[in-house]
This record gives structure tokens, C-alpha cells and sequence, in this order.
């Protein structure tokens, strides 16, 4: 296994659980274990902006990518049953930014009205 692929699995799975912080009351005080903030309110905006912004890039580039498989002929590309595994494994990416994009204006909602 090479290592890349070793490091791309652990920061996208770090960042994927950052947006548990968002539905999670752990995500609006610092936890006690990160030293000189433990304790103190987290700013909205420190999680609003990160989120909003990583939503739209996860739309750009999940959209962008789901719709372009199988439009260029490369003879690697899955066909048949294959392909529909593929799509069917892949397909749930697109998700994934509209998702956390609602949970971002769920969070941002939460904060402004109890604080």
C-alpha cells in the first residue's frame, strides 16, 4: 500500500469527523485536551467558514467528477456490472457536500439563536 494513499484516508477521514463537531455539543467548547483554548466558547465563524468553504469544494469536485465518468473512453474504466459497482460505490460523494452544507446552516442557525 503506498503511503499516500495511507495519509489522504486519514485527513479525509479527520475532516469528515470535524463535521460531527457541527451537530455535537463538543463542537462549541474547545475539549479539555487542546492546550491554552480548553474550555473557552468556539467562535461561529471558526466553524461556519471552514465548513462553508469545504461544502462548496466538496460540491465542485464530487459533481464534477460524477458527472464525467464514462464520458472519456479510456479503456481502464469499468464497463457492464463493473461500472454499475463503480457508480453505485462512488455516487454517494455527491452527497456529501449538500450535506454538510445543510448541517453548516443548521450549526450557524443553532449558535445565532441560543448563543
Amino acid at each position: 500500500m503506498l503511503p499516500y494513499v495511507i495519509v489522504l484516508t486519514t485527513v479525509s477521514e479527520a475532516v469528515a469527523f470535524l463535521s460531527m463537531g457541527l451537530v455535537r455539543p463538543w463542537g462549541e467548547v474547545w475539549p479539555r485536551w487542546v492546550p491554552f483554548l480548553r474550555g473557552r466558547r468556539i467562535r461561529p465563524p471558526a466553524a461556519i467558514i471552514p465548513a462553508a468553504l469545504g461544502s462548496v469544494a466538496l460540491m465542485l469536485l464530487w459533481t464534477q467528477l460524477a458527472f464525467s465518468f464514462g464520458s472519456d473512453p479510456d479503456p481502464e474504466f469499468p464497463h457492464g456490472a463493473k461500472a454499475v459497482i463503480f457508480y453505485a460505490c462512488y455516487l454517494p460523494l455527491v452527497a456529501w457536500g449538500p450535506l454538510l452544507a445543510a448541517v453548516t446552516v443548521a450549526y450557524a442557525i443553532r449558535r445565532r439563536r441560543y448563543g
